[in-house]
């Protein structure tokens, strides 16, 4: 009994470890995003995203032989990747209009809340634990998103609409099962550049952007692609709730780095928040 107990451990943190991964990727992509939005058209720099994102995961597939998804599965992520391509670039415009400490957790709360009561009503309820687990995780996001000088920035009404089409991205990844992970991140960036090229187009700004956004671009893709990569094997090896919830706590990522580089407030509530994230990966990742 011992050596099978040995074995089982390890297996049980694989997607907490995963979601973890993506954690820093996402908030570190969102970080770069936001920033560099500031000077550029949002659905331009992020068809340069997509386009980075599309090139590395792409080869990546190519490299390692994997197989192809099912023409089903193939139709789910294109979704996915046209509600999260028009998401992010909704996001990133939200990111560079407002302050980062508040925009970015607001879309990361309603992405995380909607894929997670699905996953309850199709997966049954999680645990007492993880339960307990799901309200830190609320609360510290909470705490990092409240607004204390009793103003809402801007910004706020793109991060709910960012956040939705996040849920989608979510939900419609999910559809496509088991299929290969590198596979699902290249279609999901295939969908997101083909509704990020179409409202390019319909704007006819090809060249509101500059030569250093179009290499911060296609570095943001592929973090951004990473942290789609990351996410999805942990939603395949654990419950979608699961991987959403500790996925979703990326903005904590963006504060920093936000507070770090940008010099943004950082409050004692916001720290609090910080720390009831953390606190709530191990109690979501226990069985």
């Amino acid at each position: 009994m011992l050596p099978s107990t040995v074995v089982s451990v390890p297996s049980q943190l694989v997607p907490a470890a995963y979601s973890l991964a993506a954690v820093l990727a996402w908030g570190t992509s969102d970080f770069l995003g936001g920033y560099a939005t500031r000077r550029t058209n949002a659905f331009l720099f992020t068809t340069v995203v997509n386009c980075g994102g599309l090139l590395m995961m792409a080869s990546l597939a190519a490299t390692t032989h994997a197989p192809f998804p099912s023409g089903r599965a193939a139709a789910w992520v294109l979704a996915g990747g046209i509600s999260g391509g028009a998401a992010l670039a909704i996001f990133y415009r939200a990111l560079s209009s407002g302050r980062m400490g508040v925009t970015a957790p607001i879309a990361a709360v309603l992405g995380a809340a909607i894929p997670t009561l699905f996953s309850i009503f199709t997966d049954g309820p999680p645990g007492s634990t993880r339960i307990i687990g799901f309200l830190f995780a609320a609360t510290g996001l909470w705490l990092i998103t409240r607004a204390e000088d009793g103003h809402s920035p801007e910004g706020i009404g793109l991060a709910v609409l960012a956040g939705i089409g996040f849920a989608s991205f979510y939900l419609c990844v999910r559809q496509a099962g088991d299929a290969s992970a590198v596979w699902i991140a290249s279609l999901t960036r295939t969908g997101g550049l083909l509704i990020t090229v179409l409202v390019v187009v319909a704007q006819r700004r090809f060249r509101d952007i500059t030569s250093t956004a179009i290499r911060w671009g296609v570095l943001t893709g592929c973090v951004d692609s990473l942290g789609t990569l990351l996410f999805v094997r942990a939603s395949q090896t654990g419950r979608l709730d699961e991987a959403v919830v500790i996925s979703s706590l990326y903005p904590a990522i963006t504060v920093l780095l936000a507070r770090t580089f940008l010099n943004e407030h950082f409050t004692r509530w916001k720290f609090v928040g910080l720390l009831a994230a953390l606190a709530s990966v191990p109690l979501i990742a226990a069985h």
